[in-house]
């Protein structure tokens, strides 16, 4: 059957859709790291996965709160989000980096980096 476009519902950002694929990273990575590093390597990992799934919630949320009446509303809202984002990462790395005394640095680093790659895939699979 034929659906028009206009009927559609226009395509929304999968946020908890990433955040499982981003946790199910920060699990992988936080075994792998805790095998070999023990607790400090597990916790690294998990703390390196978290960074980002917290700064997707908050892409997401912001994105939910901004106006979107207009093309200027809809761009606005989405760099409003984007440097939240980014700000709270910046800010989520340095706290661990400062405050976790036993941090592995591969560990963390590793699932920082799985994360981010995970959700530009989450993000190109469709529901």
């Amino acid at each position: 059957m034929l659906r028009l476009a206009a009927l559609e519902s226009p395509q929304r950002y999968p946020v908890f859709r990433i955040a499982g694929w981003q946790l199910l990273a920060t699990g992988a990575v936080a075994a792998i790291a805790g095998g070999l590093a023990g607790w400090d390597g597990l916790w690294s990992g998990i703390l390196g996965g978290l960074v980002n799934i917290s700064a997707g919630l908050a892409f997401g949320l912001l994105t939910k709160t901004g106006g979107r009446a207009t093309a200027a509303g809809t761009i606005r809202t989405m760099v409003r989000a984007e440097a939240g984002k980014i700000i709270l990462i910046l800010v989520n790395l340095s706290l661990v980096l400062a405050l976790y005394k036993h941090l592995v640095h591969g560990a963390f680093f590793g699932a920082f980096v799985a994360t981010l790659l995970v959700t530009q895939a989450a993000i190109l699979i469709r529901d």
